[in-house]
């Protein structure tokens, strides 16, 4: 089955959506305005609407037939803390915010898909639409699950969705396993002993120094502690130091991201950086305190599942606009806490050719709104058929 005729039909309805959520932009955990778009929308298609889980995140409801199967669908609002660049005529109008990541795309796709399901009601079993907050860094999706989202609708299987800039237009991309990797933050404060940093170098112990090694000996991980048929990577984007051009600081701060794609690799990596930090710190006469803090873990399909999404999206776009053994990202999603907590699997649909996400000039294509409200549709009556 193609994308779907009346997805097509109502798509103008849905980027007009879109367009005003992408005017409106909002940070993680101020998703108002939005959620009042949202739940409006769903309200007057007929859904069940229950609000305030994970602060701003909300849930539409559907129900039809006697089936106990129960599928959760994911869609993600938030926006990202940065000036747009774009001149359209639905550009931000919120400063220093910006939907750089295609959440607003994600989020009118799935009303698109409600609208549809709501209309038809060709499923047996409830189909949960979730609109999740504070994905860019918030950690919304881990707030829903606490919050009691899969046991509140008995979810059973759980699905999201993210547009793909570079993948061709309308093409599918997934795979079991490692799809997006664990997202970590590493802070390491460098002490040392302040002194001149001309007439008494010798006396002092340059926290500097001691920084810049670490900066270089963390790289010896991933080059010499990870297994190379494996995937890390440790980026030190943070060095703080220093108040003048002739004064050794007291002390040095750097910070950073890890990323991995297998837990073992993350273990092995947050026990290395504190481990090379504290000695190469020794080496040098100072000291290395880490900080090393775990994010979002690893977005880890289900192989059922992720065979499920395959084949829906084969049913959508055919066969030959599907990968189903997707390379791996080393971007990462908090969608993963969801996967962890039910079976599920996560899928890019390409956007064609334009500038990558969290660029100032991104610009989400609308011709993928059909694509992908058409694949939520057909995962619910696939997942879920009538009897």
């Amino acid at each position: 089955m193609p994308v779907l005729p009346r997805s097509l039909e109502i798509q103008s309805e849905i980027s007009a959506i879109r367009r005003d959520i992408h005017a409106h932009p909002e940070l993680a955990y101020e998703e108002n305005r939005t959620s009042d778009v949202v739940a409006a929308k769903l309200t007057e298609w007929g859904l069940e609407v229950t609000r305030g889980l994970g602060k701003t995140g909300l849930v539409g409801t559907l129900r039809k037939g006697n089936s106990v199967k129960s599928i959760g669908l994911r869609a993600d609002m938030d926006c990202l803390p940065m000036d747009e660049t774009n001149d359209f005529e639905h550009r931000s109008t919120n400063p220093g915010r910006m939907h750089a990541c295609g959440h607003d795309g994600h989020t009118a796709m799935l009303l698109g898909a409600a609208k549809y399901l709501a209309e038809t009601r060709n499923f047996d079993g409830t189909a949960v639409v979730i609109f999740q907050p504070a994905e860019e860094g918030g950690a919304g999706g881990k707030a829903m699950v606490d919050d009691g989202l899969m046991t509140r609708w008995g979810i059973q299987e759980v699905y999201g969705l993210h547009n793909m800039p570079g993948l061709p237009e309308g093409h599918f991309a997934t795979t079991p396993g490692a799809m997006l990797a664990s997202s970590d933050s590493v802070v390491i404060t460098v002490h040392g002993k302040g002194g001149h940093a001309g007439a008494g170098p010798h006396r002092a112990v340059d926290s500097v120094l001691i920084g810049s090694q670490i900066v270089n000996a963390l790289q010896s991980i991933v080059a010499r502690n990870v297994d190379p048929l494996k995937s890390a990577v440790i980026s030190i984007t943070v060095f703080q130091a220093g108040t003048a051009f002739n004064i050794i600081p007291e002390t040095a701060r750097l910070g950073g991201t890890v990323r991995t794609l297998d837990p073992e690799i993350r273990d092995l990596v947050e026990r290395r950086i504190g481990e090379v930090a504290d000695n190469v710190a020794r080496a040098y006469g100072g000291s290395a305190e880490t900080k090393y803090t775990r994010m979002y873990p690893v977005t880890m399909n289900h192989a059922r599942e992720a065979g499920v999404a395959a084949e829906v999206a084969r049913d959508v776009v055919g066969a030959d606009r599907v990968n189903d053994r997707a390379t791996p990202l080393m971007g990462a999603e908090d969608f993963s806490f969801m996967l962890e907590a039910r079976p599920g699997a996560f899928i890019f649909l390409g956007m064609g050719d334009g500038n990558e996400c969290h660029h100032p000039g991104y610009t989400f294509n609308d011709n993928i709104l059909g694509h992908g409200a058409s694949y939520w549709v057909r995962l619910v009556e696939k997942s879920m058929p009538a009897g």
